[in-house]
């Protein structure tokens, strides 16, 4: 029987739309204001997609980005995998669509649905292909654009969220880097607290659902803030308890970014200090399943990450589903793009 395969990130890349809308942009069309949002969210501004660009063409620069950092072409990458809850199109897959713009003309694609923890439940599915050598180079992306489905008369939830796309690679480890270990899990009794109740085929998509707002997200705020600051601190005691680290050991976190006050209840509860996370939140708000490998990619930029570096990835949001990965960094640390 073959050894399991460790993987590592080989490649980042991300792409974001040009247009930057900031609180004050947003206290024109709702009720609300700057201050209002900063000191809630921790929010600043966020990117919006303009009409009549797809998610698909604000993945592809990412994507090149990712293959091209991680040193392959795309004929190399033997699998994508594509986290997201605001897909272009039911069927087909974005991922299928994104393998035949990319030119991956060998690679199996599907799209995984896990909401904000999507990147870290994909990439688990990415590690474990690889851990068998079923795949050798895996592109997974997490990417949303939110902003097309808010309901903008709503405060509580359309000044959260912003429009983004993060890729990465992951390849096989030559060493003792890589991914060691997940941990997923999902609290469905709480799936009504992040929800669009009309898209699926669950409701038929009528004129009265439409004029009733029910193609728009719906976020019932208390009860995922208090089910975030929970898991988090959960998510991260489990995973050093079980690898005998500690938060000493630990070099980065890059959590999702859902809202500022979220992270800082998390940290002060397992008494972690708040410069173990990385944030970028002020600058894009919450991107859904694109905010861990954007973080992760500007994290990589800003030089907060050396090889032989303990970083944990830490995704929540809806389903309910929450998830952790930990990796021991390898020698990719620097994007070229």
């Amino acid at each position: 029987m073959k050894a399991l395969r460790k993987a590592v990130i080989s490649g980042t890349g991300i792409s974001l739309p040009d247009k930057v809308v900031t609180n004050f942009d947003l206290e024109k069309i709702v009720e609300t204001s700057d201050e209002w949002i900063f000191t809630r969210t921790g929010i600043k501004e966020r990117r919006q997609i303009p009409d009549g660009q797809t998610l698909l063409e604000l993945s592809i620069p990412a994507c090149h980005q990712a293959i091209e950092n991680a040193g392959l072409k795309p004929e190399d990458i033997d699998l994508i995998i594509y986290a997201t809850f605001t897909p272009d199109y039911q069927v087909p897959a974005t991922a299928c669509l994104l393998q035949d713009k990319l030119g991956c003309t060998r690679a199996a694609a599907f799209d995984l649905q896990a909401a904000c923890t999507g990147f870290v439940y994909a990439s688990s599915v990415a590690c474990q292909f690889i851990a068998t050598g079923v795949f050798n180079n895996v592109l997974v992306v997490g990417g949303d654009v939110t902003t097309r489905i808010l309901d903008f008369t709503d405060r509580n939830s359309c000044v959260l969220f912003g429009d983004g796309v993060g890729a990465t690679v992951y390849s096989p480890a030559t060493g003792d880097e890589g991914a060691f270990d997940f941990l997923l899990g999902a609290i469905g009794s709480g799936g009504e607290y992040i929800m669009i109740p009309n898209g699926g085929s669950a409701k038929r998509p009528t004129v009265e659902a439409i004029q009733n707002r029910e193609h728009y997200l719906v976020i019932n705020g208390k009860e995922v803030f208090k089910f975030s600051t929970k898991i988090i601190g959960d998510m991260i005691e489990e995973c050093l308890q079980r690898n005998g680290i500690t938060l000493d050991d630990v070099a980065l976190i890059v959590p999702h970014q859902a809202n500022i006050r979220i992270l800082e209840s998390a940290a002060k509860r397992f008494n972690c200090p708040l410069d173990k996370f990385y944030f970028n939140i002020q600058r894009y708000g919450n991107t859904v399943a694109a905010s861990i490998p954007l973080a992760l990619h500007e994290a990589l930029q800003e030089g907060r990450i050396k090889p032989g570096d303990l970083v944990l990835f830490v995704g929540f949001g809806g389903g309910l589903t929450y998830g952790t990965m930990a990796v021991r960094w390898g020698s990719y640390t620097t994007p070229k793009v």
